[in-house]
């Protein structure tokens, strides 16, 4: 058997270890989960009216405010899912599992290999679910072609992956599953710092340059251009070298700590 074939056999397994991991142990998940739709039910329901009107500039429209709230709550659930990725690779790293699979003659990428995949399709399980709560509430997308929502789906994967490796090089990063929780708190902060709550020019002057330079605006207004037909500009192509910088910094950093003999 060739090396590639042992290294997606490797990877398969590890794969299939974090996914059978998530599902006996779901109070993580359900904990990241439930962060986005209540956060989605909490700004249309309650605020939904007022910042609407402030939106918009004219009277209250909750249905247009859902309309432009769902991009950001949907990247806002691509951000948190990574979060449980660096525990989970902290706890493999101090409960001793990793050490034990370092005797064993398997390919050592595949470890890493499958904390990756198996976090991205739980990320793009998660939107999914989020996604059926906005429409259970109203939301539709009547100006996304079927190759809009393609496309909308690649760039949720495509973040989901770049986030996903650097929260890997956060949970090697960290002494302990605290520390590695710490370390990708930012991943669930930037989120509220973006245009997904609020357009980028009714924030103050002094704030703006914060939330437009930085992974999830632009992001986030390439989703609502793809399913609410605005417009997208320059924002695809900043989206596209952010997830591959970020991939490879994390793929970078993830990898030299991986490698790194334990002391």
């Amino acid at each position: 058997m060739s090396s590639l074939a042992l290294a997606v056999r490797d990877s398969s397994t590890m794969l299939r270890r974090n996914l059978l991991h998530a599902r006996r142990y779901p109070s993580l998940t359900l904990n990241i989960l439930l962060t986005p739709i209540v956060l989605l039910l909490l700004f249309v329901y309650v605020f939904g009216d007022v910042m609407s009107a402030g939106i918009g500039g004219g009277g209250a429209d909750r249905s247009e405010y859902l309309a432009y709230l769902v991009p950001g709550i949907l990247m806002m659930t691509i951000g948190a899912t990574p979060a449980g990725t660096a525990v989970s690779v902290s706890m493999d790293m101090t409960e001793g599992i990793i050490a034990r699979f370092r005797t064993m003659a398997i390919h050592r990428g595949s470890v890493l290999i499958g904390h990756v995949v198996g976090s991205v399709l739980q990320a793009v399980l998660s939107v999914v679910l989020v996604g059926a709560v906005a429409v259970a509430i109203g939301f539709r997308s009547t100006h996304a072609t079927a190759l809009g929502w393609l496309a909308a789906f690649g760039l949720l994967a495509l973040v989901a992956m770049a986030l996903t490796w650097l929260a890997v090089g956060m949970g090697l990063a960290g002494p302990n599953a605290e520390a590695a929780s710490n370390n990708a708190l930012p991943l669930i902060i930037l989120p509220f710092l973006s245009s997904a709550f609020v357009p980028i020019d009714a924030m103050p002057g002094w704030f703006q340059p914060i939330a437009a330079y930085q992974p999830f605006t632009p992001a986030i207004e390439t989703l609502r251009g793809l399913l609410l037909g605005s417009e997208i500009g320059n924002n695809w192509w900043i989206t596209i070298v952010w997830c591959l910088g970020l991939a490879a910094l994390g793929y970078g950093w993830s990898t030299s700590l991986f490698h790194r003999e334990p002391k």
